[in-house]
C-alpha cells in the first residue's frame, strides 16, 4: 500500500479544526454583543411582534385599497395618534393644575374644607387625623413646616411612577411605529414560520395549523389584555366624570395604562373612592362605590371572551385556565 496516499477527507488537520473553533468564537462574540445591544430595547420589540400580529387582518383588509406601504402608514399615524394624544392632554391638564396650585400658594389664596364630622369618631387615628386636617385647612404654611417631612417621600414615589408610566407610555409609542412597519413584511414572516415549523415537524399541514394557531392565540391574548383594559378604562372614566372629579381624563389613562400593565386596578379606584366619601354626600359616593366594583369584577367575564376570540377552544376550558391563571398570580409571593 502506498504510504504517501492522501488520507481521508474525514480526517480534519489541526488547522482546520482551529479555523471552525475561531470561526465559532467569533459568531458568539457577535452573537452576545448583538444581544447586549438589543436587550434594552426586547420589551419594545416585543410588543411591535405582538401588535404586529394583532393588525395583520386589518391592514390586509386596508391593503386592497392602500396598497403595503399606505396601509402601514395610516395604521401607523392613527396608532402614534391614538396613544399620544391622551398622555398630551394628561401633560397639559397636570402642568395647568400645577401652575393653578402654586399660583394659588403663592398668594395664600387656597382653601381647604373643615374635615367631616364622622373622622372625629375613627377609631385610634380618627383625633389626629382632625387635627393634621383642621391645621391644613386654618394654617397651611404652618402644617407644611410641620407634616413636610412626612409627604416628601409618598411625592418622590408619585413622581418616580408619574416617570415610569411616561416611558411606558412613550414605548408604546414607539412599538406601534415599529409594528406599523413590521405588517408590510406579515407575508414573508409567515412563510418563513410555516417553513420553519414544517422542518420541526415534518408536516405541512401541521406547520400551517401550528401558525394559524399560534397567530390566533397572539390576538386573543392582545385583545384580552388591550381590549379589557380599553373597555375598563372607558367604564372608569365614566364615573370619574359623573361624580365630577376634576382630574376624571388623567385618571382615566392611569386606569389604561394599569390596565396594560396588568396592574390591579384597586390601587387607583381604591384612594378615589375614599376622597370620594369624603368629599361628597353618602348616597353619591355608595353609587360610585358599587360602580367601581363593578367595572372592576368585569374582567372575569370580559377577559374570557377577549381570549377566546379566533380560537377553536370551548369556553369552560378558557374559563377553567383563567380560573387558574388567578390562583397562580395569588399565591405569588
Amino acid at each position: 500500500m502506498d504510504q504517501n496516499a492522501p488520507r481521508s477527507s474525514s480526517a480534519l488537520s489541526p488547522s482546520t479544526m482551529l479555523d471552525s473553533a475561531l470561526r465559532i468564537g467569533l459568531v458568539a462574540v457577535l452573537v452576545y454583543a448583538c444581544a447586549r445591544i438589543v436587550l434594552p430595547f426586547a420589551f419594545i420589540l416585543l410588543w411591535s411582534a405582538i401588535l404586529a400580529v394583532m393588525l395583520y387582518p386589518l391592514h390586509l383588509h386596508l391593503a386592497t385599497r392602500l396598497g403595503d406601504r399606505g396601509s402601514a402608514l395610516l395604521i401607523g399615524l392613527v396608532g402614534v395618534a391614538m396613544a399620544l394624544g391622551p398622555m398630551v392632554i394628561v401633560v397639559t391638564s397636570l402642568a395647568t393644575s400645577l401652575f393653578s396650585l402654586i399660583s394659588s400658594l403663592q398668594s395664600h389664596d387656597v382653601s381647604v374644607p373643615p374635615p367631616p364630622l364622622w373622622l372625629d369618631g375613627t377609631p385610634l387615628v380618627g383625633k389626629k387625623l382632625v387635627e393634621i386636617w383642621t391645621l391644613v385647612a386654618t394654617n397651611l404654611p404652618a402644617a407644611l413646616t410641620k407634616y413636610g417631612h412626612l409627604v416628601s417621600g409618598p411625592l418622590a414615589w408619585l413622581g418616580t411612577f408619574a416617570g415610569g408610566l411616561a416611558i411606558g407610555q412613550l414605548s408604546f409609542v414607539l412599538s406601534f411605529a415599529i409594528a406599523a412597519a413590521l405588517v408590510v413584511y406579515g407575508k414573508g414572516a409567515t412563510e418563513f414560520a410555516r417553513r420553519l415549523l414544517e422542518r420541526i415537524t415534518g408536516s405541512k399541514a401541521r406547520a400551517v395549523q401550528l401558525v394559524t394557531l399560534t397567530a390566533a392565540t397572539i390576538r386573543g391574548v392582545a385583545l384580552g389584555v388591550v381590549g379589557v383594559a380599553l373597555i375598563q378604562s372607558l367604564l372608569l372614566g365614566v364615573g370619574f366624570f359623573a361624580i365630577g372629579l376634576q382630574v376624571a381624563g388623567p385618571l382615566t389613562l392611569v386606569a389604561l395604562l394599569l390596565g396594560i400593565g396588568q396592574v390591579p386596578l384597586i390601587l387607583l379606584t381604591l384612594p378615589v373612592v375614599g376622597y370620594v366619601f369624603a368629599t361628597e354626600t353618602t348616597q353619591a359616593a355608595i353609587i360610585f362605590l358599587v360602580w367601581n366594583v363593578i367595572v372592576g369584577l368585569s374582567d372575569n367575564i370580559l377577559r374570557p371572551l377577549m381570549l377566546g376570540r379566533g380560537l377553536e377552544v370551548p369556553m369552560p376550558v378558557i374559563l377553567m385556565r383563567q380560573t387558574a391563571a388567578r390562583k397562580l398570580d395569588a399565591s405569588r409571593p
